[in-house]
């Protein structure tokens, strides 16, 4: 009797782990990310390579990233300077990838992988996605290669987060928001699917 339970458990788990697996007809497939230390014992100086994952409704949202902390330091205006273009992360442009068209404020992206940018502001941000996906920080950033530029304002004076973090954020009715936070400052991408 245990063993047959021990043998369902292990097939359960094994199926549940190849249902994320990429197959060779075009699905994607999830990495395990270098687990990111807790912060109390965060005493990395490294930008930790990092996966999000999320679903609104019939698209899925993967976004590849590296993960710098605040380590004490000034990041506003500082490490990040304002009026530049910012790859969102550290080392290689952080990439997202949607398994379905998307819109953003009226113009279709369609499905595929982008390179996610920003020009960080004092008041006001603009949010790119750009089509090379595969860059080194914003060395190889060309405008004329952006898909969507959008301004947004940030909100500030939110609970620190030591590690850059993104989420993807379901709002219901095909309506959903890709967000990154770092630091005490959060700014959030909205999109709709079909």
């Amino acid at each position: 009797m245990m063993n047959k339970l021990i043998y369902t458990l292990a097939l359960g788990l094994l199926i549940a782990s190849c249902q994320n697996k990429k197959s060779e007809h075009g699905e994607h497939e999830h990495h395990q990310p270098e687990k990111a230390p807790t912060e109390q014992s965060d005493n990395s100086k490294k930008s930790i390579p990092q996966e999000a994952h999320g679903n609104v409704s019939n698209a899925h949202v993967s976004i590849n990233y590296h993960s710098p902390a605040v380590r004490g330091r000034v990041i506003w205006g500082g490490l990040v300077p304002y009026d530049e273009v910012w790859v969102t992360g550290a080392h290689s442009a952080t990439s997202m990838e949607f398994s379905e068209a998307i819109e953003v404020e009226g113009t279709t992206i369609p499905k595929g992988k982008y390179a996610f940018f920003t020009i960080p502001g004092q008041e006001r941000w603009t949010l790119i996605l750009n089509k090379n996906w595969e860059q080194h920080l914003a060395d190889n950033y060309d405008q004329a290669e952006d898909v969507i530029r959008i301004e947004v304002t940030p909100e500030t004076e939110m609970p620190l987060t030591e590690r850059l973090t993104y989420t993807i954020e379901d709002k219901g009715e095909g309506s959903g928001a890709i967000r990154m936070s770092w630091e005490k400052l959060s700014i959030s991408l909205p999109f709709k699917t079909d």
